[in-house]
C-alpha cells in the first residue's frame, strides 16, 4: 500500500471488522474466469496486507504459487506467518514492494489487487506495465473503494481543511479523484487489449460496538491522518474527538447496530490479445 507521506498501518487495526472486509474480495473471486495455466497459476497478490487476506487465493487455486506483494514492514511481519507450502501442493510467500513502481519480473496467470490500488496515485498509469506482464488469457482483477463521497470521508476532509487543523492537516486525507469511474475503467482496459468486466456494489454493512464507524475507518482511511498526528497524542485525542463527534451525527446507531453503506468498485479484465 502507498501513499505519500508514507503512512504507518496496524495490522491489528486492520483486520477488525474482518468478516465485512473480507466480503468484497470473495465476490472479486468470483467472477475471475479459469486462468490460462490449469496446473500450478502464478498469481501476484498487490497490496497483500497482514497475509490473512491471500488466504482465498489459494483457496481457489490450491496448487498456485501466489506472491503478496506490500510496502508495510508491520503488515509483511504479520504476513509471514502465512508463508509457506500450502495444503493444495502449491505455495504462498510475501515480498516487499512498493506499487507506485512494482512492475511485473515473470509472466503472472493473475495480477490481483485487493482494495489497495487507491493508494498508489495514478494506479491506472501502470496498468499497461501491469497488463503487459499477463500470460496470453490472464486477468487483471482488483477491487476499489468507492466510497470518498461518503460523510465517513468527507467529514474527514472537512475537518482537515477546518482552521484548527489545516495548517497541518491540510491535503492529507484521500479524494475522490483516487479512484475512477467504472466507466473510465473498461475504456482504459479495453484499450490495453483486455475484456474488462467492471461493476460496482454498495455494501449495507450493520457495525456493532461503540463508534463502530470510527473503529473501522481508524484501519484505512483515517491512517493517513493517525500518521501525520503521530508523536502528539493531545492533537491525536483532540481531532479524534471532533471526528468522533461528527461520525455519531452521520451514523446514529439503531436497535439493529449501526449502518454503514460502503460502496464499491470491482474490475475483472482479461488480456485477449497476445504478446
Amino acid at each position: 500500500m502507498s501513499h505519500a507521506p508514507r503512512t504507518r498501518w496496524d495490522p491489528a487495526q486492520y483486520q477488525r471488522h474482518s468478516g465485512h472486509r473480507g466480503r468484497p474480495l470473495l465476490d472479486l473471486l468470483v467472477r475471475v474466469p479459469p486462468l490460462p495455466s490449469p496446473a500450478a497459476p502464478r498469481v501476484a497478490d498487490l497490496g497483500c496486507g497482514p497475509g490473512r487476506p491471500s488466504l482465498p487465493l489459494t483457496e481457489r487455486w490450491p496448487d498456485a504459487h501466489v506472491t503478496g506483494y506490500d510496502n508495510s514492514p508491520a503488515m509483511l511481519a504479520e504476513a509471514a506467518a502465512h508463508a509457506g507450502p500450502t495444503p493444495g501442493g502449491g505455495s504462498l510467500d510475501f515480498a516487499h514492494a512498493d506499487l507506485v513502481d512494482w512492475r511485473p519480473t515473470e509472466p503472472f496467470d493473475l495480477i490481483l489487487s485487493n482494495a489497495a490500488l487507491q493508494w498508489v496515485p495514478d494506479h491506472a498509469d501502470r496498468f499497461p506495465s501491469w497488463v503487459a506482464g499477463l500470460t496470453p488469457g490472464g486477468v487483471f482483477a482488483f477491487q476499489v473503494p468507492g466510497n470518498f463521497s461518503a460523510p465517513s470521508h468527507v467529514l474527514m476532509r472537512e475537518l482537515c481543511e477546518s482552521p484548527r487543523w489545516r495548517g497541518r492537516l491540510g491535503g492529507v486525507p484521500p479524494h475522490p479523484d483516487m479512484v475512477l469511474t467504472p466507466e473510465a475503467y473498461v475504456g482504459i482496459l479495453a484499450g490495453l487489449g483486455c475484456a474488462p468486466d467492471v461493476w460496482e456494489t454498495t455494501y449495507l454493512h450493520v457495525l456493532r460496538g461503540e463508534d463502530p464507524v470510527l473503529d473501522w475507518v481508524s484501519g484505512t482511511g483515517l491512517r493517513p491522518v493517525l500518521t501525520a498526528l503521530e508523536g502528539d497524542p493531545e492533537a491525536r485525542e483532540a481531532f479524534l474527538a471532533e471526528y468522533r463527534g461528527a461520525l455519531r451525527a452521520a451514523y446514529p446507531p439503531g436497535g439493529h447496530g449501526t449502518l454503514f453503506p460502503f460502496r464499491r468498485v470491482f474490475v475483472v479484465a482479461q488480456r485477449t490479445e497476445a504478446r
